[in-house]
């Protein structure tokens, strides 16, 4: 019912969507480590996904070319990638029908 529902693009859209929370959360608590694994792990991979390789690269060099010498460095450098998520994030277009499949083909569930 799940793959009905959302579409590939609504898919990146929603995990982009979950992965600011979890780096706003982790920044406003200066969670280092947190921020450290969502950067380098899951940044990467959503970016990978959207087909977003500037972000993939960059958030690469954060800790393989350039890694930051300080914890104000960082912090710097995680405000830095939230900020070129929600660039990323506002370009997203949206969506009229937020549930429902009522365009997919061999669908059965009406739209909500």
């Amino acid at each position: 019912m799940l793959h009905c529902n959302m579409t590939t693009q609504n898919a990146l859209e929603y995990a982009l969507d979950d992965l600011l929370a979890d780096l706003r959360h982790a920044r406003r608590n200066e969670d280092l480590g947190r921020l450290a694994l969502l950067a380098y792990c899951e940044v990467r991979g959503w970016a990978r996904r959207a087909g977003k390789a500037d972000i993939s690269q960059w958030a690469t060099k954060m800790f393989t070319e350039n890694p930051s010498v300080s914890r104000e460095e960082f912090l710097a450098s995680i405000d830095t990638l939230i900020g070129a998520l929600e660039c990323h994030r506002q370009s997203f277009p949206v969506h009229g029908v937020a549930y429902g499949c009522a365009d997919a083909k061999g669908c059965s569930h009406p739209p909500h």
